[in-house]
């Protein structure tokens, strides 16, 4: 039974990652068909994003009160409907409409999954749950390149999504009985009084975490949102070229998140994060040398992301307790999309004011910040817990 339930886990955050691509991929056919600027794909992308941090500042509360399986269904059933209203949208104003649903059923599936991992599994399997995400990211954009093969509609690209979204939505009702037995017991699945806001705050190490999440998904996102652009106006590649290469970035975190689940059996928690921060170090470093050096660059910068964001989410009990984890973990989701609000469209800003060439730097000092941060969170946010198995 336990097997099964990582194993619904971790189709649970393919499921995930499956949509989140897709909007770049199926956007060239969506504004044209519906006649709006280009630019409008940052609206919806912006009301994702709120509607994800508002469902990760309630996750603890809903999760205390009707349990992890419970949340992770709904959620679910949420981003499916949403998609589903995806595929039937006639006009821009339903699609923003839908994305309110989606937004918040994704929050809610992050932020709940990434607790219950955290809580009752070792290490590795927050790494792989994540490469899983990788995964459904991976597949996104090739379900949708399916659809509009031969003149098909991007509705067939979400309509195929949202099938998939259904399907599991009904395999996770099916089976919340699992569910209950793995939490029956525990104080943190709807008995103990959620805590509020300035009593998390008040905690040692959670301001410098709430940090550290904000500054590497505004890492990661800036880096994935530019790269292509930094290879064309910097390093004078082909657009069409330099469109496949900046995927180096996303396969090193998917290649990544597979191999740290391996090292998690030989490196903590800890360790793991600070080998993440050499290998971005390295990959700023390169990046700004040209040629096969800012590709390598690309690379190790998505080796490097890929054990910081699960390693510290595992870490999270440890540090502030298990009755703290869900808020603490709620509260780092928000603060992580709060940075993938803000930096990466900041960071546009600045490229069409100073230049594209800055984007080396610009990781650098967010980079710099979440390793201080980091270092800091370790000195004083409390013991890590033993491995669980």
């Amino acid at each position: 039974m336990v097997n099964l339930l990582l194993a619904i886990i971790y189709l649970s955050f393919i499921s995930l990652g499956l949509p989140d691509s897709v909007l770049g991929a199926a956007w060239p056919s969506v504004y044209g068909e519906l006649s709006v600027p280009l630019s409008f794909a940052g609206l919806l992308s912006m009301i994702i994003t709120m509607g994800s941090i508002i469902s990760s500042l309630l996750s603890d509360r809903l999760t205390r009160r009707f349990g992890s399986g419970k949340v992770t269904a709904v959620s679910v059933a949420m981003t499916a409907g949403a998609i589903m209203g995806f595929s039937a949208s006639g006009s821009f104003w339903q699609l923003c409409l839908f994305a309110i649903p989606y937004g918040l059923g994704a929050g809610g599936v992050d932020a709940a999954l990434n607790n219950y991992v955290a809580l009752h599994y070792a290490s590795r399997h927050m790494s792989w749950l994540h490469c899983m995400w990788g995964l459904g990211a991976s597949l996104g954009p090739y379900i949708m390149g399916l659809a509009l093969t031969g003149g098909g509609s991007w509705r067939l690209g979400y309509r195929y999504i949202g099938y998939i979204q259904i399907t599991l939505a009904l395999l996770l009702f099916l089976t919340l009985p699992i569910w209950k037995n793995r939490a029956a017991g525990e104080k943190a699945d709807g008995q103990e009084k959620a805590p509020d806001m300035k009593s998390l705050l008040r905690l040692r190490g959670v301001k410098e975490v709430l940090v550290c999440f904000f500054c590497y998904c505004a890492l990661e996102q800036t880096a994935g949102l530019w790269a292509g652009s930094y290879l064309v106006l910097k390093n004078g590649m082909a657009a069409e070229k330099a469109a496949s290469l900046a995927g180096l970035f996303f396969l090193g975190i998917t290649i990544g998140r597979g191999a740290c689940g391996f090292l998690t059996y030989r490196f903590s928690d800890r360790t793991m994060v600070r080998m993440g921060f050499a290998l971005l170090m390295a990959g700023v470093a390169l990046l700004p040398l040209g040629g096969a050096f800012s590709l390598w660059g690309l690379a190790l910068l998505g080796l490097g992301c890929a054990p910081v964001y699960p390693c510290i989410i595992h870490s999270t009990p440890g540090i502030f307790g298990a009755e703290n984890s869900q808020a603490v973990i709620g509260l780092q989701m928000a603060f992580a999309y709060v940075g993938i609000l803000v930096m990466p469209p900041l960071f546009g800003i600045v490229a069409r004011s100073i230049g594209a060439g800055l984007l080396p730097a610009y990781l650098a000092v967010l980079l710099l910040l979440m390793a201080l941060m980091y270092e800091k969170l370790c000195r004083g946010g409390g013991k890590m817990k033993k491995k669980r198995e």
